[in-house]
């Protein structure tokens, strides 16, 4: 039984810009500990120029290799089984860790508004109640997940659509185009506290900004037009990521001091910003906001993360259990289910910046491959052999740009975390002979190729 299609490009831009935005309410604020608010705005716009090498090269590609996994699915056709199931394996702890984090601040915000609401009542909470509610948020998402992808990122559309609006009132609540109405970057805003070096560590938190765009393409089964949805939701995304960052920056950084936007236990910068303006309407919409980007991050990871473990399940990389399709719902139940006490452990026992860390580092390891899947898909389909949905222009540039970058940027999570760096590399080896002498066996080859393609150049 296959999923249904069923999405257009406004579900797609709701998938890839709702994952990805409570990059701006939360989690983009450490890389200004790092490296001081001007470090962090270098840091928003290297990333957001590696971002743009992975929108314009996972466009041409996940519209030509149109199937459930993305870059999972592109492995397969392009280097082989051991690759694709690293990359698997990326995106589902990309998509796992990314979904802890948001589920963790939805439980935190809900009760930081009942102690707003209520104060007496907050004080009886105990400190860890919020525990209860972050349980609660994944449950809910779960069921919506398991009912159905067109209600999920309908869902998804409109809460990510508010998340998004309310920064716009923000700037318009503060006068942000006013330098002198609440604004004060003049005397805010320092030179580079810790040099160059500090720009470059804060490359590592300058991804949260953008960290999940590339999950357009677990929706690339379920489009009814992959050539024209996946392109388009997948560069208007990355368009709004970018207004996103750059007003996010620019409101946080005009409003709070860099010390205190970069302190680890600071955990919503814009929604701090609304609380000093002294408008109870500012807050509130902020407050909304924050809690509709981390409740739309979570909804997609949700479905990006399960697309990813099923379509693995199907192709025999992990038990074909996990490969089943609900007879109603049409949706990879088993493995949206598998996956959620998995997210919810970390949710609970991690803390956020290290679970951020946990995400980032899987996303760049997947980040690392396109660049090489993207020339080995040019070499062995040459431009004209077969039909693409879009053709990204300048190749290679893109592809090694994105190298360089992903490079960087490892050296940036290497200065400040440098155990989990070495852990994560050490897992994925050790997972990667696991699966070469114990389930590759299992692996059926031949049913991997669902393309109806030319046999490659040079083969």
């Amino acid at each position: 039984m296959n999923l249904l299609k069923v999405l257009g490009p406004v579900h797609v831009w709701a998938l890839g810009v709702g994952i990805v935005l409570v990059g701006e309410f939360m989690g983009w604020n450490y890389g200004v500990g790092k490296g001081g608010a001007f470090g962090a705005l270098i840091a928003a716009w290297v990333i957001g120029l590696l971002y743009t090498c992975v929108a314009m090269i996972d466009s041409e590609v996940t519209s030509t290799v149109a199937a459930a996994g993305g870059q999972y699915a592109q492995a397969k056709h392009t280097i082989g089984p051991l690759m694709a199931f690293n990359v698997g394996l990326y995106l589902v702890l990309a998509y796992t860790m990314l979904e802890a984090a948001d589920v963790q601040v939805v439980g935190q915000l809900v009760q930081i508004g009942i102690g707003r609401i209520d104060p007496e009542g907050a004080a009886v909470l105990h400190a860890e109640w919020w525990w209860s509610f972050t349980i609660l948020s994944l449950m809910f998402l779960a069921w919506l997940n398991y009912r159905g992808v067109l209600m999920t990122l309908t869902v998804n559309f409109i809460i990510t659509a508010a998340a998004f609006a309310s920064i716009l009132i923000l700037f318009f609540g503060v006068q942000g185009w006013d330098p002198d109405a609440q604004l004060m970057h003049e005397g805010l805003l320092t030179d580079l506290p810790y040099g160059w070096l500090g720009v470059i560590a804060s490359l590592h938190f300058g991804i949260w900004y953008y960290l999940g765009i590339e999950g357009t393409c677990q929706a690339a089964e379920e489009v009814r037009s992959p050539g024209r949805a996946l392109p388009l939701g997948t560069m208007t995304g990355i368009i709004t990521l970018l207004i996103a960052a750059a007003l996010t920056w620019y409101l946080a950084c005009g409003m709070l001091p860099w010390e205190y936007i970069g302190w680890d236990l600071e955990l919503a910068p814009l929604y701090d910003a609304a609380k000093i303006t002294g408008s109870p309407l500012l807050e509130t919409v902020l407050f909304i906001g924050t809690l509709f980007s981390a409740i739309a991050s979570a909804n997609g990871c949700i479905n990006d993360a399960a697309r990813a473990w099923f379509s693995m399940g199907r192709d025999r990389y992990l038990p074909a259990w996990f490969s089943a399709v609900h007879p109603r719902y049409r949706t990879p139940f088993r493995s949206i289910i598998f996956l959620i006490p998995v997210a919810a452990i970390f949710a609970l026992k991690v803390p956020l910046a290290q679970i951020i860390t946990f995400s980032i580092l899987s996303g760049l390891l997947n980040y690392t491959f396109m660049p090489i899947n993207v020339w080995k898909f040019r070499k062995m389909w040459p431009l004209g052999s077969i039909r693409r949905g879009y053709e990204h222009p300048f190749h290679p540039i893109p592809a090694i740009v994105l190298m360089i970058l992903c490079l960087t940027t490892f050296f940036a999570v290497y200065l400040g975390y440098g155990r989990q760096l070495l852990a994560m590399m050490a897992f994925y080896i050790i997972i990667s002979i696991w699966f070469s002498l114990r389930r590759y066996q299992f692996v059926r080859r031949a049913d991997q190729f669902t393309m109806n393609w030319p046999r490659p150049k040079g083969y």
